[in-house]
């Protein structure tokens, strides 16, 4: 049997498959047409992946398992154990001795089939094509279960596991988190202006595919320009800080890939790459390691020099430092590392504007075509969208709803459009990860944060509640944020760094703080937050990106990525929200000490009239969760910061009378520093630098807001209307 087609009787249960599924009777065979009526299997095995199928060679039915690839002639006996992965039975149920129809062996034309006994076919299940009109068997709470059972009551055991009978034994418990790192009951006081639907187009896989791949195409792009025409590797994760600093200023309608910026050369990719030229400068821990990087220094100096179209001057100035650099090297044996330093300083100041002026012109070059195939990406994947929608008879232009001028607690953004049919998506689960696989392409999630996004999907999704498409909306999820880091080992984490979990309980409890401003459905603590992606992450509770947000009142708390260009929008946001607003609103910002020099967020934080209070956090005794939480293991959770944190406490007048940061509060919010979770190493390889703190920590960039747990006063200012609850709708 193993050569042989497996026609499936019942087809795949839609409980793992995120898709309309097929309309066939599952009572009969799909072939042969002559098929013997057979019963249909009871939901509890379907769940564990068994099908009834036909064979045509014995001309019997039989059954097979999807997940384990076993077959049997009899109907298997849910709860006795596995075979194959459980072969001594030390997770089986007892089974009544009176049965006979457990599992048995199989036949020996089966052992002997065409193959030969030492031949292994995968079971290849046919099944019948799915279109968009096909009805669907939903995934949600009252499927398998009662209604309000909860998914991870349907997806909570691994698949490879037997569920118990009803009359035998009770149901598997279900999946419950070993570590939680959030408190999702926490409400809002954050206070907006109702306002109206978002015009982005509702997330497809099919499309998120198209953008994934072009996405890792331009990187590949970025990468060649960056070795043919300066002889350099790109500066790590300045890709990624391109693409927030693009976003800032983009008004294109790709949410992910800019298309619609001005100035078309980018500030933050310009300044990057022409900080590692003519070579990388790395931090240096001996004293032959600092002799090896001035001497390479000074030849990648002269040698780029002499190979550009170069004044008679800087040729000059260039060449006489760099072999008076040589000459020293080859007499002085005795330096220390600091001579070679300093040494290296000096050069560096002397022969770096002649350089900087010679690559000036290509590295423009870099940042403008960059910047030209994203827009040609971005239309490209427009319009494969536009087209799907078509297919579906959905109109890209909606009529704007009626929007009262009222204040109501903030809610998840929602999206005009309404969502096309979704495709099939696979989930299986291994161990503690889920993986979410949609045409070959596979996301995985650890099963905590699976369970996460399912009681985020659950409060915050309002046109679901059969949770049809939840499958496939994770999905496109994963694969934004998998698109946004990088390939690279712990590339783009930093990002998406988030603050400790007692950290997060002590805003909440002394300054009742209970929204994020920059997060994600992946790293918040909170259900209420903003995020870049709104598309995609308002079915999970996003407000949207926080420049777009404009709350009147509450207390908020913001560790935004560190972009310098993000960061200074986002002081310029916050100076006109406390400027318009006279409900209490304050703002807890958590931004990195760079001093040398200094970027301008920070400047411009501490000279604000509406700054209360501010503390510094030092180096090496604070650490952040990284960004790679939902995939990482439970060690690699916690990393060192390597640069201080400053704290800064902005608030208007109301908002400081409320959550005024006193030394009672203060004290509490650093002891919370003091007792966070276990401290391991920083992610990736000791950062490759140059002078000043932003070159050395670049590496080592923290992102998103997040986690943590308390009661914080949610009392709605005057003339609030509270926003309606999705999950009571």
């Amino acid at each position: 049997m193993s050569s042989e087609n497996h026609n499936t009787a019942g087809g795949d249960h839609p409980a793992l498959v995120m898709s309309p599924t097929s309309s066939s009777n599952p009572g009969q065979p799909l072939s042969p047409s002559a098929a013997k009526p057979t019963l249909e299997l009871p939901d509890d095995m379907i769940q564990a992946g068994w099908s009834k199928c036909w064979s045509k060679r014995e001309n019997r039915p039989y059954y097979f398992n999807r997940f384990t690839n076993q077959s049997l002639w009899e109907m298997p006996v849910l709860g006795q154990h596995d075979v194959i992965s459980d072969p001594l039975g030390l997770n089986a149920a007892p089974v009544d001795p009176g049965l006979d129809n457990g599992q048995r062996k199989r036949r020996l034309s089966e052992e002997t089939a065409v193959g030969g006994a030492n031949s292994f076919k995968r079971p290849k299940v046919e099944i019948m094509p799915v279109t968009p009109t096909t009805p669907t068997v939903p995934i949600s709470p009252s499927t398998p279960g009662p209604p309000g059972t909860p998914l991870s009551k349907i997806w909570g055991s691994p698949t490879d596991e037997k569920q118990q009978p009803p009359s035998a034994a009770p149901a598997p418990a279900p999946y419950r988190p070993t570590a939680v790192y959030w408190d999702l009951d926490i409400p809002t006081n954050a206070v907006i202006k109702e306002r109206p639907p978002s015009d982005a187009l509702p997330p497809h896989p099919d499309v998120e595919l198209q953008r994934a791949q072009l996405t890792l195409k331009l990187r590949k792009h970025y990468l060649e320009l960056c070795q043919q025409r300066e002889g350099i590797e790109p500066p790590r994760d300045s890709f990624n800080r391109w693409l927030l600093e693009r976003k800032v200023l983009d008004k294109g309608k790709d949410p992910f890939l800019p298309s619609e910026c001005e100035p078309v050369i980018s500030p933050a990719m310009f300044r990057e790459v022409m900080n590692d030229i003519p070579i990388r400068l790395s931090r240096i821990k001996y004293r032959e390691e600092a002799r090896k990087l001035l001497f390479k220094y000074a030849e990648s100096a002269k040698r780029m020099i002499e190979s550009r179209n170069a004044t008679p001057d800087s040729r000059k100035v260039v060449k006489w430092n760099v072999e008076d650099t040589i000459s020293w090297l080859r007499k002085d044996h005795s330096a220390s590392k600091e001579d070679y330093m300093d040494r290296l300083e000096h050069l560096r100041k002397q022969c770096g504007p002649h350089v900087a002026a010679v690559a000036k012109d290509s590295v423009e070059g870099i940042c403008s075509k960059i910047y030209h195939i994203s827009c040609d990406y971005a239309r490209r994947i427009r319009d494969c969208h536009s087209a799907l929608l078509k297919e579906c008879n959905i109109s890209e232009t909606v009529e704007a709803p009626e929007i009262q001028d009222r204040l109501v607690y903030c809610y998840p953004l929602r999206l005009a459009i309404p969502s096309p049919p979704q495709p099939r998506v696979d989930l299986h689960f291994e161990n503690d990860v889920a993986c979410v696989r949609f045409k070959g392409e596979m996301v995985k999630i650890n099963r905590n944060y699976f369970s996460k996004l399912e009681l985020l999907y659950r409060y915050s999704c309002i046109d679901d509640p059969r949770f049809e498409k939840f499958l496939s909306r994770v999905w496109c999820l994963i694969k934004r944020y998998q698109a946004m880091f990088g390939a690279g080992v712990h590339e783009g984490t930093g990002l998406q760094g988030a603050l400790p979990v007692p950290v997060f309980e002590a805003l909440h409890k002394q300054f009742g703080v209970s929204f994020e401003c920059f997060a994600s459905p992946l790293n918040s603590y909170f259900k209420q937050f903003c995020s870049a992606f709104p598309d995609c992450d308002g079915f999970f509770g996003s407000r949207g990106p926080f420049l777009s947000f404009s709350p009147v009142s509450g207390s908020f708390e913001a560790n935004p990525p560190f972009c310098e260009e993000l960061m200074d929008a986002m002081v310029s946001h916050f100076e006109d929200l406390l400027e318009r607003s006279s409900e209490p609103l304050s703002f807890i910002v958590f931004v990195p000490e760079w001093r040398d020099p200094p970027t301008p967020a920070l400047t411009r934080m501490e000279s604000s009239r509406f700054k209360r209070h501010q503390l510094t956090v030092p180096a090496f005794e604070h650490e952040y969760r990284s960004g790679s939480q939902h995939t990482c293991k439970r060690e690699e959770m916690y990393y060192k910061a390597v640069h201080g944190t400053a704290v800064l406490f902005l608030q208007n007048s109301a908002g400081f009378a409320k959550w005024e940061p006193t030394a009672e509060r203060v004290q509490e919010l650093q002891g919370a520093y003091r007792v966070s979770g276990r401290t391991l190493t920083s992610p990736g390889p000791v950062p490759a630098t140059g002078t000043g703190d932003k070159e050395l920590e670049t590496e080592r960039e923290q992102g998103t807001s997040q986690e943590t747990p308390s009661t914080g006063d949610t009392t709605p200012p005057s003339g609030v209307t509270p926003a309606p609850d999705p999950a009571s709708i």
